[in-house]
């Protein structure tokens, strides 16, 4: 039986007496974080100089901190109320200040995007690494500890923990211990909102050393809401959702474009007339409509995704995620969403769950090891995941920049990747927005060349842009370079190609195909607006944590975030609020900000260009 404590500094007394003061402690990834026990340790690392920590982990979750009045106005509440009472991460905060000591060290394969980008010390301790290689690398550094939040349940008078929202590397390291191929104490917290699911991860106590389970130390899990979908990545959903294939297998990668690519699948399954109207106004006209997938899900998908989210949920509940592998529709590895999604993983009956089974991330991500029952189970595999830019010859750029520092990492993608072209009827998808903004300026992500990439060139296969669909496997280099053009934002068009023919990759005489020169974003406005009008692309398609007050407010907000950029555009915006007297849902705006009586100068303006932002 595990030693039980109710105090996290005793349990890090524990653990040092046991191990020693060298430790090499593995925190699981995102939301398996047992962050009191980490805290604790790492305040015994700082009193006591002579002990060496180190944390191998990835993404770190950290609060959001707002940068201005309007953001701490807007997003204050929304932290009271959903993340409220999580504790932070004490070598996080120590991290930004510039105060780790010297004796500890911190060590991750994957950052929250953008988060440490200009953070020498995180940058120059990252590990390039896939996702199934990371179990390896923990191990070889000589691992002794993993701490790791866990659900807890009675049965027949024995406690079990669940390793819930993080099978992923533990499951993997657990049996390098059991095989004796390592040694290290399973640390546990427990925690009362963790939904205990059932399968590998469901253990007897005694694989554990010590758990920390106690009124004091459970906490709210760290919740990130939902974030509106855009017409941007509506429309490269859309384009996706016609690519997968009935009967087949699905993987989706994190981030806003999952959300709406499942929200085209339950389209397509439940009002499949609307759906072809809608991809008839979205697609260009040439774009041949007997290389889609566009009916109903008969036999249904399988799901096989490292990440589980809301979405899948959403599926299962739509009848399109029902075709079973060994009784189960979803295998995943780790899960992360808002509470909403947690409390219905909570509230699923026996047999529902049942059907939701977490995984090593070797099982989700690898077809070695029973590779005959894997390569039959993902039959017609659809791998979609998000890229950052990718260059006309097929290259994909979705973890770092060409100055070598690192926005994310590399995470399961080449993983997905190596899968699509090792399965037959496979596809590997890479999602990308065609433009992005580099302050008042917009830039194109797809580009001619570029000095990283995190997929290489002969492997690519299909990318997607709100501008449409460019399947360039097997293609040669100037067809590719063709089919990329097809979806870069016109704007950049003639800039690329021009690169290309200078280089000899393209055809002096090659003209774009007048169907692809109306890629701007005007036309997916106008072509998304009748189905955004009748209700089918709401901008929270699995419900939100967001009041319905602050759902309003946020693409207000967003507006403003852009038209910052343009000192003039703003000037305007604030004569217009100034003279402009909002409706009821307009005060109620104002009024969550605390800008219904403004009290200073700045206060007034806030309020005038909010005020001018709703009404347009």
């Amino acid at each position: 039986m595990p030693k039980l404590f109710s105090e996290p500094e005793a349990i890090a007394e524990d653990i040092i007496r046991d191990v020693g003061t060298n430790l090499v402690v593995g925190l699981p990834l995102g939301l398996g974080k047992a962050n009191h026990v980490i805290n604790a340790l790492y305040a015994r690392a700082v009193a006591d100089r002579s002990i060496s920590l180190t944390l191998f982990s990835a993404l770190t979750l950290e609060k959001p901190k707002p940068k201005n009045l309007i953001e701490h106005r807007f997003i204050a509440p929304v932290i009271d109320r959903l993340f409220g009472g999580y504790p932070d991460l004490a070598y996080a905060n120590a991290l930004h200040a510039g105060t780790l000591p010297p004796n500890v060290r911190v060590i991750e394969f994957f950052f929250l995007a953008g988060k440490w980008l200009h953070m020498p010390y995180a940058q120059q301790h990252y590990i390039s690494a896939n996702y199934t290689h990371a179990a390896s690398y923990l191990l070889a550094r000589g691992l002794n500890v993993v701490t790791q939040l866990v659900a807890k349940r009675v049965v027949d008078g024995g406690i079990r923990y669940s390793l819930s929202c993080n099978t992923d590397t533990t499951l993997d390291i657990l049996r390098a211990r059991a095989q004796g191929g390592a040694s290290f104490k399973l640390v546990g917290q427990v925690n009362s909102e963790l939904p205990f699911m059932p399968g590998l991860g469901d253990l007897p106590s005694d694989e554990f050393s010590a758990v920390l389970d106690g009124p004091a130390t459970d906490f709210p899990l760290f919740a990130p809401p939902s974030e509106p979908i855009g017409d941007t990545k509506y429309a490269i959903g859309l384009h996706a959702a016609g690519l997968v294939r009935d009967g087949g297998t699905l993987q989706i990668g994190i981030g806003q474009v999952g959300d709406a690519l499942a929200q085209g699948l339950v389209i397509r399954h439940n009002n499949n007339a609307q759906f072809h109207a809608i991809m008839k106004r979205l697609s260009p006209a040439t774009e041949p409509a007997s290389a889609l997938e566009t009916g109903p899900f008969e036999k249904g998908l399988y799901g096989v995704s490292e990440m589980l989210f809301e979405a899948f949920l959403g599926l299962i509940k739509a009848g399109i995620l029902k075709r079973e592998v060994d009784g189960t529709v979803l295998h995943g590895a780790f899960f992360l969403g808002p509470k909403s999604f947690y409390r219905a993983l909570r509230e699923m009956t026996p047999d529902q769950i049942a059907r939701v089974q977490m995984m090593p991330v070797s099982f989700t991500n690898e077809l070695y090891g029973e590779e005959d029952n894997k390569r039959t189970a993902r039959v017609d595999a659809r791998f979609i995941n998000n890229a950052m830019m990718a260059t006309l010859m097929g290259a994909a750029i979705s973890d770092g920049l060409e100055n070598g520092q690192v926005v994310s990492g590399v995470g399961g993608q080449y993983n997905f990747v190596a899968q699509a072209f090792a399965l037959k009827g496979a596809r590997s998808i890479l999602a990308l927005e065609s433009t992005r903004q580099a302050g008042n300026k917009t830039q194109s992500n797809i580009r001619w060349t570029y000095a990283h990439e995190t997929i290489p060139r002969h492997l690519r296969d299909v990318f997607v842009t709100e501008y449409g669909i460019a399947d360039v496997r097997g293609k040669s280099d100037a067809d590719v370079i063709a089919a990329m053009l097809g979806v870069s934002d016109s704007r950049f068009q003639d800039e690329l190609a021009r690169a290309a023919k200078g280089a000899g990759k393209l055809p002096k005489n090659y003209e774009i195909p007048a169907a692809y020169r109306e890629n701007f974003p005007e036309r997916i406005v106008d072509a998304l607006k009748p189905a955004r009008e009748a209700g089918l692309l709401p901008s929270f398609p699995f419900g939100s944590d967001f009041t319905d007050v602050e759902q309003r407010l946020i693409p207000a907000l967003e507006f403003l975030q852009v038209a910052q950029r343009t000192p003039l555009r703003m000037a305007g915006l604030l004569w217009r609020g100034l003279l402009r007297t909002g409706d009821a849902a307009d005060q109620a705006c104002l009024a969550r900000l605390g800008l219904e009586r403004p009290a200073t100068f700045s206060e007034r303006a806030y309020r005038a260009l909010v005020s001018a932002a709703l009404a347009r």
